[in-house]
């Protein structure tokens, strides 16, 4: 009977130490909200796109999917959705077609990026970003998540909340760094934020990983660089399509 006890404690403490698991591998399906509105509203035709609003839905809805294991995750475009009228010209925004595969081990990212017509193929090292832990906690796709700040491109604010029971360093874009995966990230200047709606268990295969390998190679910087000179005639528009293309 002793023995008996003692095999069933120990065959729930193995239950137990299982359903707390951390997660080391899956996908995750992101939800890309876009408010279209608030876009409308920073650009100078005011009057034109005051008339538009009638015609598209205030927020822009796609998906993208990140498949990861504690080796190296892929970030890109995932469940199309019917986007119609001039939704179909504002809703689905740039950054449509980016992926993002990043190798944790080499501690090396390479995107493929398309900008309007030019593609490019984004080599460099993984991005760093100077992340502050906040307070406030929530709770997103069923894990506990903790809020951190950080900022790109000097002063573009970035609000990411984590969890540390999926323990990859990873997130949607180009977006890593903190203790666990990033679940949501908000960047306000973009009126954008992108939220895990699903997280599937899985053990990603081979041909998950496809990576990018056509466009004009840069680093994080030559993009950058090339990008600003190429909207230097945008005006107010162009620091925000900056802020697009280096995610």
């Amino acid at each position: 009977m002793k023995r008996i006890l003692i095999t069933l404690s120990f065959t729930l403490c193995l239950a137990t130490a299982a359903h707390g698991q951390f997660t080391t591998a899956g996908k995750i399906e992101y939800e890309r909200k876009v408010n279209i509105y608030a876009q409308m509203a920073e650009m100078e035709e005011n009057e034109w796109f005051e008339k538009l609003k009638a015609q598209i839905p205030k927020f822009s809805n796609t998906y993208f999917d990140l498949i990861f294991d504690t080796a190296r995750s892929i970030y890109k475009p995932g469940k199309e959705v019917e986007a119609g009228g001039m939704l179909k010209m504002f809703g689905g925004g740039p950054a449509m077609e980016n992926v993002v595969y990043t190798d944790f081990a080499a501690g090396k990212i390479t995107a493929g990026k398309k900008v309007y017509e030019q593609k490019f193929l984004v080599e460099d090292t993984i991005r760093k970003i100077e992340w502050t832990e906040k307070e406030e906690i929530r709770t997103i796709a069923n894990f506990k998540c903790h809020k951190a700040v950080g900022r790109i491109c000097d002063s573009v604010y970035v609000v990411a909340f984590y969890t540390e029971d999926i323990v990859v360093s990873g997130g949607p874009e180009m977006f890593g760094g903190l203790p666990g995966m990033i679940m949501e990230l908000a960047i306000p200047r973009l009126h954008t934020t992108w939220v895990a709606s699903k997280v599937e268990i899985i053990q990603p295969k081979e041909t998950d990983y496809a990576i990018p390998d056509k466009g004009k190679k840069v680093n994080e910087k030559e993009l950058y660089e090339t990008i600003k000179s190429s909207f230097k005639d945008w005006g107010k528009l162009a620091p925000r399509n900056i802020w697009w293309t280096v995610l």
